[in-house]
């Protein structure tokens, strides 16, 4: 993929853009694509930071099976509104409810947006209107279900966006927040899901993106965190970022645990981090895709009322809560950019955990 300028489109918008696009498993590949035009209730961003999550991979190597094929993958964006659908405008001019508030923070053009994971859902099922709108069967999701943001520019309801406003996100750089919208928000729903205890003892499984993130919110919270991973270096930037202590992955904690979440894809994890739960304690597992998980014993893994929870997407109020903390409490973001023409490398990167902290593309 090389730099080049594309023709112009009506509006000042080029008709073609780069990006990058999954046509098999195991394939990303370098493409050039129409500028998306934004549906009755879309906005188009123009694309300035997008994260790369470890869903990204698990879609690229066709661990998640594939909704859409070709796909360009990417659902940590951070944009600029440059276009809006027809019915945007409507919906901000509402005269009243949370919706139509929020819609009118993200429809200016030229707004600075966050398109996440979660693009869709129906509003009616029996989840939807009991708040849990994270298990609608009719969700969809950006980059899976629709094209996401290894491209320069992307599309995403109105509904689905999140406002990152200078005056509120002002101490953050633009490939700062971008791993704020997926790893960010499905830490923030995983600490939730841990049932963790006020000033308790948190594992946090893995140190990637998302538990780095986690880990600094526990505890901003009063959390003790010990952190098990497998990468040294991960090892010492848990240390820098406060975790009272950092071990190998499958190490035992040096305390009982209240708490544990998973971030690694790895169920052999599963096992060890019951183990390190004391009565009571509670194994979240934050990911969309796992390995298989070995045979549990009752009596050392569950007995004493441990309890294991999955974790399956967020809810769109669990992205307004964690955004207000992370305006309100500046995190450290250990940030590795890749020019969106090396968005094949920066996969392969985290693949083999080369990665310290995130991978952030900029177009």
């Amino acid at each position: 993929m090389t730099e080049q300028s594309s023709p112009a489109a009506p509006g000042g918008l080029p008709a073609t853009m780069r990006a990058w696009v999954v046509s098999e498993p195991g394939r990303l590949e370098a493409v050039e694509l129409p500028v998306p035009e934004p549906a009755p209730d879309e906005l188009l961003v123009r694309v300035r930071a997008c994260g790369v999550c470890r869903t990204d991979l698990h879609v690229r190597d066709g661990d998640l099976p594939p909704h859409r094929s070709p796909v360009v993958p990417g659902h940590e964006i951070v944009g600029e509104v440059v276009a809006t659908g027809t019915e945007v405008a409507v919906a901000a001019g509402a005269k009243a409810g949370d919706l139509a508030r929020r819609i009118a923070e993200v429809a200016p053009i030229g707004s600075r947006v966050g398109v996440p994971w979660l693009r869709h859902t129906c509003g009616r099922c029996r989840y939807c209107l009991r708040g849990q709108e994270n298990l609608c069967p009719n969700s969809r999701y950006t980059g899976w279900d629709a094209d996401g943001g290894y491209a320069e520019y992307a599309t995403v309801p109105a509904a689905y966006a999140y406002p990152l406003p200078a005056d509120r996100f002002g101490a953050y750089a633009e490939q700062e927040l971008a791993p704020l919208l997926c790893a960010g928000i499905i830490g923030y729903r995983a600490l939730l899901r841990a049932d963790l205890p006020a000033g308790g003892r948190l594992g946090v499984y893995g140190f990637g993106g998302s538990a780095h993130l986690t880990a600094q919110v526990a505890a901003a919270e009063g959390a003790t965190v010990h952190v098990l991973t497998r990468s040294a270096a991960a090892r010492e930037l848990a240390l820098e970022l406060g975790a009272a202590s950092a071990r190998g992955a499958y190490d035992a904690p040096p305390e009982q645990l209240d708490a544990a979440i998973l971030f690694a894809p790895v169920g052999d994890l599963v096992p060890a981090a019951l183990s390190a739960l004391d009565r009571g304690g509670t194994l979240s597992i934050a990911g969309i895709y796992l390995t298989a998980v070995p045979s549990l014993d009752y009596e050392r893994h569950l007995f004493q009322e441990r309890t294991v929870r999955s974790v399956t997407a967020n809810t769109r109020e669990d992205g307004h809560a964690f955004l207000a903390a992370a305006a309100a409490h500046r995190l450290r973001i250990s940030t590795t950019t890749y020019p969106l023409d090396r968005a094949d490398e920066a996969l392969d990167d985290l693949a083999a955990d080369r990665v310290n902290g995130v991978a952030v593309l900029v177009p």
